[in-house]
């Protein structure tokens, strides 16, 4: 799928008492470790086979909690609709997936991955659906931390200096990033103090 924007920014799009407001509701919840795939609340890291979190622990180390708080999606969606616009994607989604809120602390990271699959969700309400349209937002001051840069590689998997894209747009605290769910992209391991972001998917039917 060409694109004529891998990613679109809004700098600092939430205030830093917004971003703390978010950060003090996940202390409400349990942090839990964070997986990959369709994962939901009841797909958890406790569930998974020895041989899972081997291979897991090689490409995604952090901490997640689930947000469901109505405000924070009609936060959020509004920058959705206007960068799915603005960027000419104008891609059709029907639900939203839980908020999830991540944390990232010294050493961790996420891999080069893709937030779609090939095949679409298999059960629940986002049955027969996919991930098209991916949400990221920092929440932590970007003078706390240390590493944890967002970097796309537009082309494919491979890790050739010329195909990766750090999405400098992402640091300042409050700045929201979105971008197709198909993008492979990946979070390089935070070196100092403690990155905190949340990701949203938005899901609609296979493209055709």
């Amino acid at each position: 799928m060409l694109l004529n924007y891998y990613y679109w920014y809004f700098t600092k799009a939430l205030s830093p008492k917004v971003c703390q407001r978010i950060i003090s509701l996940s202390k409400r919840h349990k942090k839990l470790k964070a997986i990959t795939g369709y994962s939901t609340e009841k797909v958890t890291y406790k569930k998974l086979t020895k041989k899972q979190k081997l291979n897991l622990s090689k490409t995604r180390n952090s901490n997640i909690v689930w947000l469901n708080e109505p405000w924070l999606f009609e936060l959020l969606q509004s920058y959705v609709r206007t960068a799915n616009q603005n960027s000419g994607w104008n891609f059709q989604w029907e639900r939203t997936e839980s908020i999830q809120f991540t944390q990232y602390k010294k050493n961790q990271f996420y891999d080069w991955h893709q937030d779609t699959f090939p095949h679409p969700h298999t059960e629940g309400p986002l049955k027969g659906l996919i991930r098209k349209l991916s949400v990221i937002v920092s929440l932590t001051d970007e003078n706390k931390y240390v590493g944890g840069d967002l970097e796309f590689n537009p082309r494919n998997l491979t890790n050739k200096s010329d195909n990766i894209i750090t999405c400098k747009e992402i640091k300042p605290q409050g700045s929201i990033v979105v971008f197709p769910s198909h993008v492979w992209h990946r979070v390089k391991p935070v070196t100092k103090g403690t990155r905190q972001s949340l990701v949203m998917w938005n899901d609609g039917k296979p493209f055709v």
